[in-house]
C-alpha cells in the first residue's frame, strides 16, 4: 500500500555487503534471508574477514546464481569490520550497496522501501528499521523496547530533518557515488558506522531513515555481553566525535551540528546526569525522610514511561506485550546503560586500551523472527 502510492518505483542495481567473521553459526540463515528479498538486481558480496570457524565454508555453498541474485564470497586476512565492508564495496558492483550485518534477517520487502528515498538526488543514504529478534529474557525484550522507542523513534524524528545520525550496522543503504566522496569506512574508530555517518553528513548529504526497511538483529542476552557492546559503542561514538571535532563548532550546518552535539550530550552528560539523578534520590529518602515525594516522581515517570511505550509499539505495529516491562525499563535498564556509558567514557578520556569485543552468537533468534513475521 506504502509503494503503491509512491509513483514509478526506482529500481538501480543493489550490491549487499555481508562482513563476517566467526559467525558460521548465522551465516547461512542470514543469506536465506537475503536471498528472498524482493527485488529485481541484487548481487550479494560476503566477505569472510580471516575467521577461525567454519564462516566460508557455510557461505561458499550459496555462491552463484540464484534467479535474479548473484552471490558471491571472499575471504581476506583479519583487518576488522570496516576493513571487510571496504573490500566488499570495492569488488561490488551495484549503483547503491547494502551493508548488513552477518546476524542480520530483514523482510522481503526492506530494501525495496529503502531504495525509493534515492528518488532525491540529494539523498546519500537511508537507515533501516532494526528490531531485536532474540526476546527470550528480561534483558533481551527490555532492548526490544529500546531499539522501538529509544532508536527507532528517534531515528523517525531525525529522518524529518534529514539528519540521521547513526546508519546502523544492521541495515544501510549508501549511495555508492557518496561512498567514493567520504573515503569508505576508517579503521580507526570501534563505531565504524557513526563515523561514515558523520563524514555524509558532514559533506551536505541527506539521509533519511525508512520504518518499512525492517532488519531483526541479534541482541546480546548477557549482562556480560550487553556490557561488552555498549561499551564498543560509547567509545566509538566518542572516537569519532573526536575525530571530527572541528564540525561541532562550524562547516556542519545548523540541522547538522545540532545532531552533532545532541551526541555528544547522550553520550557524555546524559549518563552523568541519570546516574548523579539516582543517587540524589536515594540520599534524600535517607536524610531528609521525602520518600513519599520520591515516590510520587517515580510514578509519574513511570506513567510516562508506559505511554510513551504504548505510542511507540503501535508505530511501529508491535506486540503491545513489551509494555509491562517499561514499569522497571526506567530503574533497572537505563541505568545498568548509563553505568555502561560512563565506565566508557571515563576509559576513553584516560586513552585505556580496548579491544573489539566481538558477540558470541547463539543463532536463537529464528523463532521469534518467524513468529513477529506471521503476526504482520
Amino acid at each position: 500500500e506504502y509503494l503503491a502510492h509512491s509513483g514509478d518505483m526506482h529500481l538501480p542495481p543493489v550490491s549487499i555487503i555481508v562482513p563476517a567473521y566467526n559467525e558460521g553459526v548465522v551465516i547461512e540463515s542470514s543469506i536465506r534471508s537475503l536471498l528472498n528479498l524482493q527485488y529485481p538486481s541484487l548481487e550479494i558480496v560476503v566477505v569472510d574477514d580471516g575467521s577461525s570457524d567454519d564462516t566460508f565454508a557455510r557461505a561458499k555453498r550459496y555462491e552463484g546464481s540464484h534467479g535474479r541474485t548473484i552471490v558471491r564470497t571472499l575471504r581476506q586476512e583479519n583487518g576488522g569490520k570496516g576493513a571487510a565492508l571496504n573490500t566488499g564495496i570495492h569488488a561490488s558492483r551495484g549503483e547503491l550497496v547494502l551493508t548488513v550485518d552477518a546476524d542480520s534477517r530483514l523482510e522481503p520487502a526492506s530494501v525495496l522501501y529503502a531504495v525509493q528515498h534515492f528518488k532525491d538526488p540529494d539523498v546519500g543514504a537511508v537507515a533501516g528499521n532494526v528490531k531485536v529478534g532474540n526476546r527470550h529474557n528480561l534483558l533481551t525484550k527490555m532492548q526490544a523496547l529500546e531499539y522501538i522507542e529509544g532508536l527507532n523513534m528517534v531515528r523517525r524524528s531525525q529522518g524529518y530533518f534529514s539528519a540521521v545520525n547513526i546508519i546502523p550496522g544492521p541495515l544501510g543503504l549508501f549511495r555508492r557515488s557518496v561512498l567514493d566522496e567520504v573515503g569508505y569506512y576508517s579503521p580507526d574508530t570501534f563505531a565504524e558506522d557513526c563515523d561514515i555517518t558523520i563524514k555524509i553528513l558532514t559533506c551536505g548529504w541527506k539521509i533519511q531513515y525508512e520504518p518499512y526497511a525492517i532488519t531483526w538483529t541479534e541482541a546480546p542476552e548477557t549482562i556480560r555481553d550487553f556490557f561488552r557492546q555498549r561499551y564498543r559503542w560509547t567509545r566509538g561514538i566518542l572516537q569519532s566525535l573526536r575525530k571530527h571535532s572541528k564540525y561541532l563548532l562550524k562547516g556542519a550546518g545548523f540541522v547538522n551540528t545540532f545532531v552533532l552535539w545532541y551526541m555528544a550530550f547522550e553520550s557524555l552528560l546524559w549518563p552523568a546526569m541519570n546516574i548523579f539523578a539516582q543517587i540524589y534520590f536515594l540520599y534524600v529518602v535517607i536524610f531528609f525522610s521525602l520518600a513519599k515525594f520520591v515516590l510520587f516522581w517515580w510514578g509519574q515517570l513511570t506513567v510516562l514511561d508506559i505511554v510513551v511505550a504504548m505510542f511507540c509499539l503501535s508505530m511501529e505495529r508491535e506486540s503491545m506485550k513489551l509494555v509491562p516491562y517499561s514499569i522497571i525499563y526506567r530503574i533497572y535498564f537505563v541505568v545498568l546503560t548509563d553505568v555502561c556509558k560512563a565506565i566508557a567514557t571515563i576509559e576513553e578520556l584516560l586513552q585505556v586500551k580496548m579491544t573489539w569485543g566481538k558477540l558470541d552468537r547463539t543463532g536463537s533468534m529464528g523463532d521469534s523472527v518467524a513468529k513477529e513475521q506471521e503476526k504482520e
